[in-house]
């Protein structure tokens, strides 16, 4: 793995394309939040002016993000990307977007799940936790008037049981009466089967259908578009990241990412807060 500094980064860079067919057209995977946005849902102009330049340059940028359609949309807005392919939910709902389609894109897969299971084996052991989910019509319903950003909809409050009888795309669990560690320890403890999940930055937790990744979603995209597996780049920060990281030819963790995560990757850029992912795309150039 190859650490990005101030004083490396731009040598890297003119090495890796001189290593290139200057006719190379890559799949560029993108994370959102603590990769193209910080902590406050900023999007800095060297990311969006470096994200915009890989598109205009004609290669395949395609946002992959935990968050939901409605919250990801705004981002695909933002860059400027009307066509092509995006990943939400933590690779549950897929995307095609074409400005000639009434809405601008269509769901063309969504991958869901029978959240009962979980729900009641969580349930157990984190009475206190709030729990989300988004069902196959793309509405959220939470317990305790459960919102988040990510949500990208305001979210319907229900009962523990109406949550048990829907059919979820995306279960969200949080618990503000544990740290981050102990709801690590819980989660491994409750041993989730039938479904893929991952621990976030708090104690959060995300959950979808059993083998549904970023990944998974962007192999099946990668599939149709007809990339070869080294001309696909991803970059992330999460540890819903590290199957894309993984998965991607050239793997880049951002510069605050948890250890596990930065193990992941072929590469470690700047941390968001100084532009990290423009430094990458900037490479492509």
């Amino acid at each position: 793995m190859t650490t990005l500094t101030e004083t490396t980064v731009a040598g890297i860079d003119d090495q890796r394309i001189a290593n290139e067919d200057s006719t190379t057209k890559f799949m560029v995977a993108l994370d959102v939040d603590g990769t193209l946005v910080d902590h406050d849902g900023h999007m800095s102009a060297p990311v969006r002016e470096a994200a915009q330049a890989v598109v205009a340059a004609g290669h395949d940028v395609l946002i992959a993000t935990g968050r939901s359609l409605n919250a990801t949309l705004p981002i695909i807005e933002q860059i400027g990307i009307d066509r092509g392919y995006a990943v939400c939910c933590n690779g549950g709902v897929t995307l095609r977007l074409d400005p000639d389609l009434a809405d601008g894109y269509e769901i063309i897969h969504k991958a869901t799940f029978d959240p009962a299971p979980a729900l009641r084996a969580l349930r157990e052991k984190l009475p206190t936790a709030k729990y989300a989910l988004e069902d196959e019509e793309g509405n959220f319903l939470s317990t305790e008037r459960f919102q988040d950003s990510s949500f990208g909809v305001e979210a319907i409050g229900v009962d523990f049981q109406t949550l048990l009888e829907a059919t979820a795309v995306r279960l969200v669990v949080f618990s503000t009466e544990n740290t981050p560690e102990e709801f690590s320890a819980t989660i491994r403890e409750i041993g989730l089967a039938g479904v893929t999940y991952s621990v976030g930055w708090t104690a959060w937790l995300d959950i979808a259908a059993a083998g549904v990744t970023k990944a998974s979603a962007l192999e099946r995209l990668r599939g149709q578009l007809g990339t070869e597996p080294h001309s696909t780049v991803a970059i992330g920060d999460g540890r819903n990241d590290i199957e894309m990281l993984g998965w991607a030819g050239r793997g880049v963790a951002m510069g605050q990412a948890p250890e596990e995560v930065i193990d992941a990757a072929d590469e470690v850029t700047h941390s968001v807060f100084d532009d990290g992912a423009a430094h990458v795309l900037r490479s492509l150039l």
